[in-house]
């Protein structure tokens, strides 16, 4: 993901408050922008170069803004919409959010895969030599895995099981070994299914050599990677894993997202935490301890649950589209900043 700023300073005013300005006026505003903004002098420097007060220099540049000597572009790719990312960035108060336009087929693609794209190049801003990555299961994750062409070494762990252990090679554990090889480090994948029949496979599952390595690394994770389903067909694997009856059931608890099998209620509040204890998953309360969590969600169908996900203060970081960016800017009152991690249980 690049960004450039290109700043063009003309001598030549285009507005009629300019020409009020003389000739040595003009002149000297056009070099003392010059100087601040394509050559990055302090405005000291310029001061002392041109024999006035920082505070002269001060109002030059003003003045010079005002009446259009001085026009600053800032350009990104086409496909980032830089506006919607600062206004979700701080509506939410995440550390990053990135917007990017939808696909035509928005409606049909829940995560599309530009999101993975993205995603993936703000990892690679992200990750530090020495950081533990931390993926968790999840089409846009598997997407983001796909697209990495860069990462510093780093340790790469797997933060829940996968949807069906028949997909492992093409899913989760893929993703895992595709980030390792890239950056270069080691890969601690999980071979075992999210959601088993009951509590009591789970916690054998999780004392398996394997599966319990991989665990270890869960509270030395330092960027972590989720995805965020709503909670309906097609749209939530936790969803689609269940019974009717199960789903009825946590449907009625006001279930409104999943984040790695973990069920929060339309105010970011987990409910249905019976269900963690029969998945293979990464903790609520350790993803709330890594340092950066970034979510990667998309799709007006899903702006809801991304609301409700944003709103238990688990993540920090948001890739997203604008037909869901334009849904959670209109979201109800502005919600308590993620960055405070605080749990909206109070637990």
């Amino acid at each position: 993901m690049n960004s450039s700023e290109e700043m063009a300073v003309s001598g030549m005013s285009a507005g009629r408050s300019a020409m009020r300005m003389g000739p040595a006026e003009l002149v000297q505003a056009a070099a003392m922008a010059r100087r601040f903004y394509l050559e990055g002098k302090s405005k000291i420097q310029i001061a002392e170069e041109f024999g006035v007060s920082r505070f002269k220099v001060a109002r030059v540049l003003e003045t010079a803004l005002e009446r259009d000597l001085v026009r600053i572009e800032i350009r990104v790719p086409a496909e980032l919409d830089a506006e919607r990312s600062d206004a979700l960035r701080a509506r939410y108060g995440l550390r990053h959010a990135v917007v990017v336009e939808s696909p035509a087929d928005a409606e049909e693609s829940p995560d599309p895969e530009n999101l993975g794209e993205t995603a993936a190049d703000l990892l690679g801003e992200l990750v530090n030599e020495g950081d533990v990555l931390g993926l968790a299961w999840g089409r846009s994750t598997i997407h983001m895995a796909a697209a990495l062409d860069r990462l510093p070494p780093c340790t790469v762990v797997q933060l829940t099981g996968v949807y069906d252990a028949g997909t492992a090679e093409r899913g989760s554990v893929e993703a895992v070994r595709r980030a390792a090889q890239v950056s270069g480090g080691d890969a601690h994948p999980i071979y075992a299914p999210m959601l088993l029949p009951d509590a009591a496979t789970a916690a054998a599952l999780r004392n398996q050599t394997g599966i319990a390595r991989a665990f270890e690394y869960f509270d030395k994770v330092t960027v972590a990677c989720v995805s965020i389903g709503s909670w309906e067909p097609g749209i939530s694997t936790v969803h689609d894993m269940l019974s009717d009856e199960e789903r009825a059931h946590y449907a009625s608890l006001g279930v409104a997202a999943e984040m790695s099998a973990h069920l929060f209620d339309a105010q970011g509040r987990r409910v249905g935490r019976d269900l963690g204890e029969r998945c293979i998953t990464v903790k609520a309360d350790q993803l709330r301890r890594i340092p950066e969590v970034v979510a990667i969600a998309g799709g007006a169908r899903k702006a809801m649950a991304i609301d409700a996900v944003l709103r238990s203060g688990l993540v920090t970081s948001l890739v997203t589209d604008t037909s869901a960016a334009d849904v959670l800017m209109a979201a109800g009152p502005t919600p308590k900043p993620a960055l405070n991690r605080a749990d909206p249980d109070g637990l």
